[in-house]
């Protein structure tokens, strides 16, 4: 197996630079390095992970390696890659990565393969397709992992599915449900780098416009909430009852997906399904409709039927795709249906990683004491990780919160106490 493949290796000093940068906002990864340093908590252990190859995740593998781990990297999508900073991974950090932008399917199963053959003992995934490949191999080779974590909605899905079918070979923690993740990340995060990637490929105007939103999880939450921030009239469509509730009480419009498919100017998903917007929807759609995706997966937009309706296909710039239907009506697509906030901007700012690599490093630490006694089942973040990155985030912000007192406590405890 080669140290690593990338594009470039001459674009390892922007790397550097770009990783740096990155670092400035992420104290609460740092100060879990400086410990690492100091205890080597990972020491000889070999850690596989398949992430998005970005300058967040950079400082997550260097803090892996501070703790003794050699750290053997893929890439999470074929377009999240950003190969300066795969280079100055490779060149400067010593870490095994094997990524570049633009990847096909052969290449981004020959990575995940590299990294399966350096034999980690624990896999960090996103998406589920680094851990879903190892239970592939030998029941042999999965005897040899101690465990692996999970980071998005939709890796998380896949893993409960694998756990109801009595198949998961070694514990598994989801850091997706982590509270200083998903209350974050996926909602600060992903609400951001979507409106940012939007606006990267298209730069419209979005006070004013109609943008639907599909489903009311976290991330899409965030999506929503940014936009109508931008000044956009906003509409929800879901599945769920209660979601759909909750978003009503918010201030957003609720509808179902074929009356908003007639109004709206902008269609944005992340709900970690598929075909959300489909040809039913496209045949509604006015004249100049965007598309984009911010889910994991490339299927929550039907890209073939949107090929199948289209007369012609152009690339209008880049990351914006210009799909002609015999009518003459446009519909535009955003990078490719994959993610918008990787594909055409940079993924989540710095700040809101910062919590959620804390809990990737602080679950490896933990998978390297606990793993051999756990079962080989789904486990939410230990509460005690948890609210210790929620500690740190607070401690560099600068921000004193307050404890109870004994009374407190002591009324807290008991059930005597009433009117």
């Amino acid at each position: 197996m080669s140290d690593f493949e990338v594009k470039d290796i001459n674009l390892a000093s922007e790397g550097v630079r770009r990783i740096e940068w990155s670092g400035r906002e992420m104290p609460v990864l740092f100060s879990i390095r400086e410990r690492f340093e100091k205890t080597k908590p990972l020491a000889g252990r070999r850690i596989g992970a398949c992430l998005h190859v970005t300058s967040e995740t950079a400082n997550l593998a260097i803090t892996l390696q501070a703790g003794g781990a050699r750290v053997y990297l893929c890439a999470s999508n074929p377009l999240s890659t950003n190969d300066s900073v795969a280079a100055a991974l490779a060149k400067e950090y010593g870490v095994a990565v094997f990524a570049f932008r633009g990847e096909e399917r052969n290449d981004y199963y020959r990575h995940l393969s590299s990294v399966l053959e350096a034999k980690p003992e624990i896999l960090m995934d996103d998406g589920a397709d680094l851990i879903s490949a190892a239970h592939q191999k030998d029941e042999i080779f999965c005897r040899t992992v101690l465990g692996g974590t999970e980071e998005t909605t939709t890796g998380v899905i896949r893993f409960r599915n694998l756990e109801k079918e009595g198949k998961i070979r070694f514990p598994i923690i989801a850091v997706n449900e982590a509270l200083t993740k998903h209350l974050f990340d996926n909602r600060y995060g992903t609400g951001q780098s979507t409106i940012d990637g939007l606006l990267r490929a298209t730069n419209i105007l979005l006070a004013g416009k109609k943008v639907v939103v599909a489903g009311y999880g976290w991330c899409s939450r965030g999506i929503a909430s940014r936009a109508r921030g931008m000044g956009s009239i906003v509409i929800i469509t879901e599945v769920d009852p209660l979601r759909a509730l909750e978003a009503s009480m918010d201030g957003f419009q609720v509808m179902k997906s074929v009356e908003a498919a007639k109004i709206g100017d902008i269609f944005l998903t992340a709900t970690g399904n598929r075909t959300i917007f489909r040809e039913e929807h496209f045949r509604l759609m006015k004249d100049g409709a965007i598309l984009g995706n911010s889910g994991h997966f490339d299927v929550e937009i039907d890209i073939p039927a949107l090929e199948k309706l289209g007369k012609t296909r152009r690339t209008i710039r880049e990351n914006l795709e210009e799909f002609k239907m015999n009518d003459g009506r446009r519909i535009y697509l955003l990078a490719q249906g994959r993610l918008l906030n990787l594909a055409a901007a940079e993924g989540h700012p710095s700040a809101v990683m910062d919590m959620s690599f804390a809990n990737q490093a602080l679950s490896a630490e933990y998978l390297t004491v606990k793993g051999k006694d756990l079962k080989p089942v789904l486990y939410p973040v230990p509460e005690a990780i948890d609210r210790e990155v929620a500690r740190l985030k607070l401690a560099a912000s600068g921000i004193e919160i307050d404890t109870l007192t004994a009374e407190q406590e002591e009324y807290l405890s008991s059930w005597r106490l009433g009117t």
